[in-house]
């Protein structure tokens, strides 16, 4: 994979901090730069912020601190189903299992973010802009487009999970991004979970940590 999720996933989860704030979050390479920057920038308009969608996902502060919610999550989950191994979640990984922990998020995020259907010819033409400025990144420009472009399929999302914890990250970002009270989302969501095979017990657990953080 030649473009750097993790540093695209930082810049994004982190599009609600102060500059200043954002700054000192970034990693060095793409996802501190200009690319990384501008990627985001894209995904930020596919979760509509003009609507208020994703907000609660744009003030995560990072991949990290997503990761620390799913860790929270699983664990509790996982001690109540008679223990396991420690959760290898965002923050607690590094290299190629980061990286590909962090697209495989990046893959439910831009899903969720089109689960209502609608991506109107002023946001397309606006997220295309920042596409097209993303000359010294082609790899994260042709990703962005090929999966902006997909059909929505929450069986394909869920094929991007390697493991039990990557699914729940993917469904806690995803929980993030969509609005409960469509009805179109809510079931996309639910049939994603269906297809990420996740544990009621478990969704009702990540539904709480998306809700918590919501609010803060």
């Amino acid at each position: 994979m030649a473009f750097n999720a993790q540093g695209l996933l930082n810049q994004l989860l982190g599009a609600g901090q102060t500059s200043r704030q954002a700054r000192q979050a970034r990693p060095s390479g793409l996802g501190g730069g200009m690319g990384g920057s501008l990627a985001a920038g894209a995904l930020g308009m596919l979760l509509g912020s003009r609507r208020g969608r994703g907000s609660g996902l744009l003030r995560t502060g990072g991949a990290a601190a997503l990761g620390v919610l799913a860790y929270r999550a699983y664990s509790e989950w996982q001690s109540r189903q008679g223990g396991g191994g420690e959760a290898r979640t965002l923050g607690r990984v590094s290299g190629a299992e980061a990286e590909a922990q962090s697209q495989a998020v990046l893959t439910a995020v831009v899903a969720a973010a089109k689960a209502d259907g609608h991506i109107d010819e002023q946001e397309h033409a606006a997220i295309d802009a920042q596409l097209a400025r993303l000359g010294d990144d082609p790899e994260a420009q042709r990703w962005l487009r090929r999966e902006i472009a997909k059909p929505l399929d929450p069986a394909e999302v869920a094929r991007a999970a390697e493991s039990d914890v990557v699914a729940a990250e993917m469904y806690l970002a995803s929980r993030m991004v969509i609005d409960t009270e469509n009805d179109q989302e809510r079931a996309y969501l639910n049939e994603l979970a269906r297809q990420l095979r996740l544990d009621p017990e478990l969704q009702a657990r990540l539904d709480r940590e998306a809700e918590q953080a919501v609010r803060h």
